[in-house]
């Protein structure tokens, strides 16, 4: 029996296209963490500081979007890859955006994050 190995961020990034499944909430706190593979908490202090807002459930239970957790993994990428604390993180990922929306190149260390289908 052969057994699909896990890849979701992987297929998550790869949905560019402009459909309303990025915004659909689907993802429970412990499913997005487990694919961002950071503790619940860590997910609860974004949340906490308005990083992200996670749609809840008529019980208050937290949903994470597609678009929510290719946020998260742009905020990953540059707390752990860039070293850019959180201020700075939303400083540059509005950045971003504007640079995108004005038709301008992104930095070249930058160029992998692709803010095109991000709220910030």
């Amino acid at each position: 029996m052969k057994v699909k190995s896990r890849e979701p961020a992987a297929v998550l990034a790869t949905n560019h296209g402009s459909s309303p499944d990025l915004d659909k909430p689907i993802f429970t706190l412990s499913v997005a963490s487990e694919i961002l593979e950071v503790h619940p908490r860590t997910l609860m202090m974004y949340e906490h500081l308005r990083m992200i807002s996670p749609k809840r459930t008529v019980t208050n239970r937290r949903r994470y979007s597609r678009r929510d957790v290719m946020k998260l993994q742009a905020i990953q990428t540059l707390t752990r890859e860039h070293r850019v604390n959180l201020a700075g993180v939303r400083y540059i990922l509005a950045l971003l955006k504007r640079l995108h929306n004005a038709g301008v190149e992104p930095p070249e260390d930058l160029k992998n994050l692709d803010v095109t289908q991000l709220d910030v």
